[in-house]
C-alpha cells in the first residue's frame, strides 16, 4: 500500500497527526482528529483543547 491516511502500526500518533497539515484555530495545536459530523459532513476536533469545527 502506498501513501495512506491510516496510521501505520507502531507509528507515533504525533507523526500521523503531522501528516494532516491541520492545526486548531483556537489553540494552534496540530493534535486534530477528523470525525463525521451530525449531518454526515466532515468535522474536526482538537484533542488538546476540545475545540471542534467543520
Amino acid at each position: 500500500m502506498s501513501a495512506s491516511s491510516v496510521e501505520e502500526p507502531g507509528e507515533p500518533l504525533a507523526e500521523a497527526e503531522a501528516r494532516t497539515g491541520l492545526s486548531c484555530p483556537s489553540c494552534g495545536s496540530s493534535q486534530v482528529a477528523q470525525v463525521l459530523g451530525d449531518n454526515g459532513g466532515i468535522s474536526y476536533v482538537c484533542t488538546a483543547c476540545g475545540h471542534s469545527w467543520s
